[in-house]
């Protein structure tokens, strides 16, 4: 195989992402776009050249020269989508999280270990250049991870998008947002989390969700982490790192860091691109043609989902 051949999933902000990244790839070729508007899915594969797409996930999955599939689509959906690519014998690559439940992120790893299939799953903080220079240092023995303090903070009193449309799903502070920065604090200290708590505020009348939560997390190293998240924020929207470390501070903002007096540090030559989706992707394909598991793989990532899962229960 000289080239994967892709079908993408959800023609949103995120599916929008990955079509540009997947251009800068000359592995990947995306011959199938998949999503529920006829419209917007013609639009899109006419500007993004994709000769084939459809409205049928079932339609896509039958196609032969599918190798692999990218799932951009609402998180309610991912599990039973992924499952799907699997039993059809594709790839898949599904947006965070992998699901919104304990038991759905299990029986994917155990179908994902029986199928021999790559299975991954879109942390991409893992790939960020910001977060790969501190995991370097930590790899190569020069820094310690004793505390990270993370604030997750969105303005989103209505139910859009990242491009400030309408959605049709309602997204979810702990099992989308808080993923990213659980898995990348386990990831990032090579330790298991062992003490987890969480409390959050009023439920949204109409989303049905609660707009603020606030999440404490211990590793067995010792490292602790407090996440705050928000859909209330006002200002400056993203999550926002800050690493305590033995060895210095540093403060990463998607792909910038600082040290702790906010004086730039140049992580430009940490990995082939600066654009943590095109990593992600990037990582994805080598996978594939390499015959071997994802750095975010379903095996690598599932102990984000355990921790959700118990975190969950003190929630309700």
């Amino acid at each position: 195989m000289s080239k994967v051949k892709i079908a993408l999933v959800g023609t949103g902000a995120f599916g929008i992402k990955h079509l540009d990244a997947l251009k800068n790839i000359p592995e990947a070729e995306v011959v199938c776009l998949v999503s529920r508007s006829l419209e917007s899915v013609e639009s899109v594969a006419k500007k993004y050249n994709v000769p084939r797409y459809t409205t049928s996930f079932e339609e896509m999955l039958s196609m032969e020269d599918v190798d692999a599939v990218i799932l951009c689509t609402p998180t309610q959906m991912h599990a039973e989508q992924t499952r799907q690519c699997l039993k059809a014998g594709k790839h898949v690559e599904v947006e965070i999280p992998l699901a919104d439940n304990w038991e759905d992120a299990e029986d994917i790893l155990n179908l994902q270990k029986e199928s021999g299939l790559v299975a991954m799953v879109g942390h991409t903080r893992r790939f960020n250049p910001s977060h790969q220079w501190i995991k370097n240092k930590i790899d190569r023995g020069e820094l310690n991870i004793q505390q990270m303090d993370v604030q997750t903070y969105f303005f989103r009193r209505e139910n859009i998008n990242a491009l400030g449309e309408p959605r049709s799903w309602t997204d979810h502070l702990l099992w989308h947002h808080a993923a990213h920065t659980v898995d990348l604090f386990q990831y990032q200290t090579g330790s298991k989390v062992i003490k987890a708590n969480a409390v959050q505020g009023p439920i949204h009348p109409e989303l049905g969700i609660a707009m603020d939560m606030s999440i404490q997390l211990l590793t067995e190293s010792g490292a602790i982490c407090t996440l705050s998240l928000s859909f209330n924020n006002d200002g400056p929207l993203g999550t926002f790192f800050r690493y305590i470390c033995d060895n210095g501070t540093y403060i990463a903002r998607y792909d910038d860091l600082v040290n702790g007096y906010e004086e730039p540090i140049d992580v430009s030559e940490v990995d082939i691109s600066m654009n943590g989706i095109e990593l992600q992707d990037r990582e994805f394909i080598s996978a594939i043609l390499e015959k071997r598991e994802a750095r975010s793989s379903v095996r690598n990532v599932i102990e984000c989902y355990r921790v959700l899962a118990d975190l969950e229960k003190q929630l309700v």
